[in-house]
């Protein structure tokens, strides 16, 4: 039942579990989705990227004879190897050695399956990422202003005095551990572990990985060389750069496990068509 179904009782002041209630708006969905679209390219492209040198440094210069604090290749014994700092993880099959579509053994740091283009082309794999950069970048920025505007961020996004209390927070974690998610209309407002969740993506994450890569552009140096003080230099910057958007795929992945013990269903189809049924109170 909706609760804007025309039907002959009193109107109830507040919807309860089991309704359906408007969640997202139009301009929300799009975004989301287009970001969906938009991060999965620039991923995957990124990821060509890197193949062309999968070694990340500190400082302002790096080169293979320099260490690096984090390498993916493979040995003089074929297998592949995953390092951090002097931690060596063998990923023979899956990272630094693995067999392509043709069935071709590649020393490669990703395999072609994750990666735009599938082959080996680093010129390509730059301008796709270059041009959905500048999608993305448009895309959050109109986002933010809006936000602003609409008072979304401070409404929807900026945790309560209460919430930010240490029982509050605590107790929030025991219900994710446990399951129990919020019910009724308790569940179309976010807790302020999304919250925390949202705000480290959108003030965090996000402007760290836009900056990064302003600050590896070799056009943008001249004219925003402070980005190069900021960062510590370029190498640094690539390295931010990576671990930014390592921290953007967790927390995609952590959002996805989430939509599912949620229920996809009901998830899914509320950033489809706006449209939310609240979870039924416990009886």
């Amino acid at each position: 039942m909706s609760i804007t179904d025309p039907i002959d009782m009193p109107m109830k002041t507040e919807p309860v579990g089991g309704d359906i209630v408007d969640r997202h708006r139009l301009s929300t969905r799009l975004w989301h989705w287009t970001n969906v679209v938009t991060l999965v390219i620039m991923l995957m492209s990124g990821l060509m990227i890197f193949n062309a040198h999968p070694r990340l440094y500190w400082g302002a210069y790096g080169a293979n004879p320099d260490y690096a604090w984090l390498q993916i290749g493979a040995t003089q014994a074929n297998t592949g190897f995953l390092r951090v700092s002097n931690v060596t993880v063998e990923t023979t099959g899956i990272l630094g050695r693995w067999t392509d579509g043709s069935g071709q053994i590649r020393n490669r740091a990703f395999p072609w399956w994750a990666t735009i283009p599938q082959g080996y082309n680093l010129a390509l794999a730059r301008r796709w990422h270059l041009t959905f950069a500048w999608v993305f970048a448009v895309g959050i920025a109109v986002y933010l202003i809006r936000s602003l505007v609409n008072r979304h961020l401070q409404r929807d996004l900026l945790p309560t005095t209460e919430e930010v209390k240490p029982s509050h927070i605590w107790t929030d974690i025991k219900h994710h551990a446990t399951l129990n998610f919020p019910k009724g209309e308790a569940a179309r407002r976010y807790n302020v572990l999304q919250k925390f969740a949202y705000l480290s993506v959108l003030i965090v994450l996000i402007p760290g990985m836009i900056l990064t890569g302003f600050t590896m552009s070799p056009g943008l140096n001249a004219s925003m060389s402070w980005l190069l003080d900021l960062f510590g230099g370029r190498q640094s910057a690539r390295s931010l750069h990576f671990i930014f958007a390592t921290g953007i795929v967790l927390f995609i992945l952590v959002h996805l496990l989430m939509v599912v013990l949620a229920g996809p269903i009901n998830e899914i189809r509320s950033m489809i068509t706006g449209r939310y049924r609240l979870p039924k109170e416990n009886s």
